[in-house]
């Protein structure tokens, strides 16, 4: 009875949505979990059935599973998600997941790294190396531009208006945007391709991508993350980062420099204004030395 409505949901994600087919999967998964809960209490309803009282139980029992408030909050929007395809294709006239509460979350401020911190991991870069050239052009991109690990390795040369100062990239559901970059990336970029990829035998479906392994394949995503994990290690940095560190630090020190925040929604690719909102936060002893330079009753 649910396999029907299961199919056309998966393929509304995939045509409507535009999502990746990991993000179909959890999505599905989700709606997965309600009927594995009907299954277990002996009701065979269809979703047109189901009541508020329905999912609030089913709330209660996942929460009885051991599912952490974060975890159930992500199959709630899952659920209503689904319940938007549903009255989107009029197989059901009321919602009942609409007044469904999640339970409270306490939203992980991202790690960030200074700005002096950052130039610590470029400056730790042995550029005697081929490799060193590449890593430096993957570094000062990924702070000048605030990509996601996905969209690095998937920049194309073709996608590069240097000469502009921006480049396209395309980010989730590929969605596309336009996104400044800064003088320093860009030189490095000029470097990086004249003088080492300008020389590599690169594999035929890969003659667009920008950042290149020895043997002329686009770079995997783990290996961005060792390329940063070691560089902090050579510059004695000792906080836990990773490629997305590189993104928080752009956001965050573009909020902390006075951005409008829907400037930087559309330079990170985010759909809603809620995502890059994280962003506002400042540490103390920013806004303690911001009251103290600014703030009358501050000021000694």
């Amino acid at each position: 009875m649910w396999e029907a409505y299961k199919k056309g949901y998966k393929a509304y994600l995939r045509l409507e949505k535009s999502l990746s087919d990991h993000s179909v999967e959890a999505y599905l998964h989700d709606v997965t979990k309600l009927t594995q809960y009907l299954q277990v209490v002996n009701q065979e309803k269809n979703p047109a059935a189901l009541t508020l009282k329905d999912l609030q139980a089913f709330v209660k029992w996942i929460g009885e599973l051991g599912m952490g408030a974060t975890t159930q909050a992500r199959i709630i929007s899952g659920i209503r998600s689904f319940y938007k395809y549903l009255l989107t294709e009029q197989l059901v006239t009321i919602d009942p997941s609409t007044l469904l509460e999640a339970p409270k979350t306490r939203r992980k401020l991202p790690d960030t790294l200074s700005f002096e911190e950052i130039e610590q991991l470029i400056g730790a870069i042995d550029l005697s190396s081929p490799e060193g050239t590449r890593n430096k052009a993957i570094l000062e991109t990924m702070y000048s531009c605030g990509l996601r690990v996905s969209e690095l390795v998937g920049l194309k040369i073709s996608c590069l208006y240097l000469d502009i100062g921006f480049i396209r990239v395309i980010g989730k559901g590929d969605k596309e945007r336009l996104v400044p970059i800064g003088t320093d990336a860009i030189k490095c970029i000029k470097i990086y391709k004249d003088t080492v990829r300008s020389h590599q035998a690169v594999s035929e479906k890969n003659q667009d991508i920008l950042f290149l392994n020895r043997r002329g394949n686009a770079l995997s995503r783990v290996m961005i993350f060792y390329i940063i994990k070691s560089l902090a290690i050579t510059a004695g940095i000792t906080k836990v980062i990773s490629p997305h560190t590189f993104r928080h630090s752009f956001a965050t020190h573009l909020v902390e420099g006075g951005a409008d925040l829907r400037a930087v929604q559309e330079m990170l690719g985010h759909e809603s204004i809620t995502t890059t909102e994280i962003y506002t936060h400042l540490n103390r002893d920013f806004l303690r030395d911001t009251l103290q330079q600014f703030h009358p009753a501050f000021k000694k």
